[in-house]
């Protein structure tokens, strides 16, 4: 199941990364990539909390390089 969490895991970095440029720039990735307006109007306050979601996002890309914490465990 670990291949399933790193799809996963790739799905919401993705997500992530897209609500970072909808609250930066009001632009949406997906919707470019598979049609549709790609400019959203956002409130103040929507487009921090995109912003923060999308910085998660990219601190999450750092559990890819992460050990399992079951493999360590195991290892002791």
């Amino acid at each position: 199941m670990e291949w399933l969490n790193r799809i996963v895991l790739a799905l919401i970095i993705i997500g992530a990364l897209n609500w970072l440029l909808v609250g930066l720039f009001e632009w949406d990735l997906i919707t470019a990539l598979f049609g549709g307006e790609t400019l959203r109007q956002a409130s103040m306050l929507s487009k921090v909390i995109y912003t923060l979601v999308g910085l998660s996002g990219l601190y999450a890309i750092s559990f890819f390089f992460r050990e399992n914490a079951a493999v360590r465990t195991n290892q002791k």
